[in-house]
């Protein structure tokens, strides 16, 4: 291994870090430039996440407490409902449908949410352009960006993929910062405490789902960023990776997903490994192939055999995978060249999603709790994995990094930034 095994973990972990970094740094740019998403004057839409109550600024403050509260409550009512229609759909195998609808919800966002910015850039920044060039580049911008994410068979770029997933996130962000201010922090803290539930509650709809993906050796069906490509030229072996982020109706949640009871090998299975040969440990099987004349020669030599395999599957191990308790298949050098499938860390887009809103959110007040708010969902970030590394099952991803940067949000715009500015208007600080 090349460097040390921190400098290996930091790439790993820096490879998530940074796409949500630049999801919350384009969404502050987008409320800093765009008045629509920056101006409070502006006329809130009503969306799902406001259907009961719409905030209006001569309002009280108890009607505005009011009426968030229970927005956030219709709006997480609806997101409760909409999963556990996903996981019927899914129990009962509607993949193709569930496919077909995740296509269409990309392309909605991507063609209509997203030309809706686009041409909120054009009109601020005056940019010269017709309508039908316009047209052009918004469908091709679209289409390619639905192919990417979702084709399959066609080899696809991971940074192309990466890339419109981020585009994803911020647009879905973009649009949530039109939210009035008591709803989008009563929304937030009310989707922490549900990611909650779902995922560690017995019951839960998104703990119901993770299970049935870990029990059929299957993705889940969500929107996912994938921090480092897959690829797998053995269908034979296929295992399920570190998950981080799993999503569902904007829910996340952060998973350790099993390797299949399936990976058990039978006789077939034998033959089949009888042709590898691993690079750590060369000629593992000589020993399973002279030991078949007797059935005590071969249950000993097995047993030699599947300490080797612990063995090398530990060296085999990438730094944070072991770090995390996580195993990946083996590389063989057969003849033919069987290229292992790596799972590294993934995040769900509701990640994106929320995190930049509650930054964007912090824009709309002053940049000292951007960067407040920033350090905080970080932070938060990396605590998530480190108890992932301790409790090593599925563990909600939204809750530390929310109460963060509510938290840091409330503190660094009531005690720090007084005390930043008076400190500065006195000559006792530049």
């Amino acid at each position: 291994m090349d460097g040390s095994i921190l400098e290996s973990i930091g790439v790993e972990i820096i490879g998530v870090m940074s796409p949500v970094s630049i999801c919350m740094l384009l969404v502050v740019l987008l409320v800093y430039s765009i008045s629509s998403f920056s101006s409070p004057s502006v006329e809130p839409i009503r969306t799902a996440a406001n259907l009961v109550y719409l905030e209006a600024p001569s309002d009280s403050t108890s009607q505005k407490i009011e009426g968030s509260l229970l927005n956030a409550l219709v709006f997480v009512i609806l997101i409760a409902v909409v999963t556990f229609l996903l996981v019927i759909l899914y129990y009962y195998n509607f993949t193709n449908f569930l496919k077909n609808y995740m296509r269409f919800s990309a392309f909605f966002v991507l063609g209509v949410m997203g030309g809706s910015i686009f041409l909120s850039i054009i009109r601020q920044f005056s940019i010269p352009i017709d309508a039908i060039t316009c047209f052009i580049l918004l469908f091709n911008f679209t289409v390619v960006g639905v192919l990417s994410v979702f084709a399959e068979g066609i080899p696809i770029p991971i940074v192309l993929r990466q890339v419109y997933m981020v585009l994803l996130g911020i647009i879905v962000a973009a649009w949530f910062t039109n939210l009035p201010e008591w709803t989008t922090w009563t929304l937030l803290v009310a989707l922490a405490l549900y990611d909650l539930v779902a995922v560690l509650a017995p019951g839960g709809p998104l703990k119901i789902l993770v299970e049935l993906a870990s029990s059929r050796d299957d993705d889940l069906p969500a929107l996912v960023y994938e921090a480092r490509p897959t690829v797998s030229r053995n269908p034979m072996r296929s295992s399920l990776g570190l998950l981080v982020g799993g999503v569902s109706s904007d829910s996340v949640e952060v998973e350790m997903a099993r390797r299949n009871a399936a990976d058990s090998r039978d006789g077939d299975s034998v033959e089949m490994m009888d042709e590898e040969t691993s690079p750590l440990v060369p000629n593992r099987l000589d020993g399973v192939r002279s030991s078949s004349s007797t059935s005590s020669e071969f249950s000993v030599t097995t047993d030699r055999f599947q300490q080797t395999e612990i063995v090398e599957d530990e060296e085999e191990r990438t730094p944070l995978s072991a770090m995390l308790g996580m195993e990946m298949e083996p590389q063989s050098r057969s003849g033919d060249v069987r290229e292992e499938t790596t799972r590294g860390i993934k995040l769900g887009l509701g990640d994106f999603v929320f995190y930049s809103v509650l930054v964007g959110r912090a824009a709309m007040y002053d940049l000292m709790t951007v960067y407040a708010c920033y350090l905080a969902i970080i932070s938060g970030l990396g605590c998530t994995l480190i108890l992932l590394s301790v409790f090593r099952h599925a563990l909600p991803a939204l809750p530390i990094s929310i109460a963060l940067g509510i938290m840091f949000y409330f503190l660094t715009r009531v005690l720090m930034e007084p005390f930043v500015v008076g400190t500065s208007t006195n000559l006792m600080m530049f």
